[in-house]
């Protein structure tokens, strides 16, 4: 089963352009040279499946078309990848249904206090209604469609009434979790995520060995650089490019890029025939 993954940001934390910057990068006409801040589109069995929602998903989102979601899965809790989850209550608008969050334990606890008004109780009209699901980087586990979540019945002043399941039968596709880290030494987890013959993975410095083993034949692979040289938390150009040539996908992209790394005409110049720096809009 094959997944159409579409790169809705290629950018670092800060993005690209960068505020207040005006190096070549930032100032490139290219539209591949703009980048928002990491997420990737994936569909995948039936299923439309967001990878991180950070502050730009708003924009994402109009950009991309999406109307749907039936789930939501978060690498880790940094704001440049959950920042967004607040504007995901148009959907609940628009769908009746909550929506599904699969993440680490430790990521919920960090949503629970960074969006506390969406766990309350009684909870404010129109906060965000979520259903999280509890994963963790030790093997497979499936995502859901929200075609058999309950059904949410907007109340004017009142916020949304919970009428129950809705009857349909919802479909499932299965995930392979990719586990890293992105820090060598304060060992901050992040999960990536294998879609059929796609992995997606981003903010990590660390892979371990067994998880190597999740790799294997690939048609399309992602993973993360900010700048051509070391960093404390993400990998530097040959790191990337080690870990690309291990792996041995037919084709690798680099993603979470910065203003650190090259205008795209010229970034993909300089690297391996295989290898390509992703973009904003990306179809893999």
């Amino acid at each position: 089963m094959k997944a159409k993954v579409t790169i809705l940001g290629s950018g670092t934390s800060s993005g690209v352009p960068m505020i207040g910057c005006k190096c070549p990068v930032c100032m490139s006409s290219d539209p591949r040279d703009k980048r928002l801040r990491a997420s990737a589109l994936v569909e995948y069995g039936g299923l439309t499946i967001l990878v991180d929602c950070g502050p730009d998903f708003r924009q994402q989102a109009l950009a991309a078309g999406i109307v749907h979601l039936d789930a939501i899965l978060l690498t880790h809790n940094h704001m440049d990848h959950i920042g967004g989850l607040d504007d995901t209550r148009a959907l609940n608008l628009c769908e009746s249904h909550p929506v599904n969050i699969y993440c680490e334990r430790y990521v919920e606890d960090s949503l629970r206090h960074m969006y506390a008004y969406a766990f309350a109780d009684p909870k404010y009209p129109g906060a965000p209604e979520w259903h999280m699901h509890t994963i963790d980087g030790s093997g497979p586990f499936k995502v859901w469609s929200n075609a058999g979540d309950e059904v949410l019945q907007w109340e004017k002043g009142f916020g949304y009434r919970h009428l129950g399941s809705s009857g349909q039968e919802g479909r499932s596709v299965e995930v392979i979790p990719i586990q890293g880290w992105h820090h060598k030494v304060k060992k901050l987890s992040v999960l990536g995520y294998r879609f059929g013959d796609v992995a997606y993975l981003t903010d990590m410095n660390l892979i371990e060995e067994p998880e190597m083993e999740k790799l294997k034949g690939l048609r399309a692979v992602t993973l993360n650089c900010v700048k051509p040289g070391p960093h404390h938390s993400h990998f530097s150009l040959d790191e990337c490019l080690e870990f690309f040539e291990k792996v041995g996908a037919q084709e690798s992209y680099i993603t979470h890029l910065s203003h650190l790394l090259p205008v795209h005409e010229d970034f993909e110049k300089q690297l391996p025939e295989h290898v390509h720096p992703a973009y904003d809009g990306l179809v893999l």
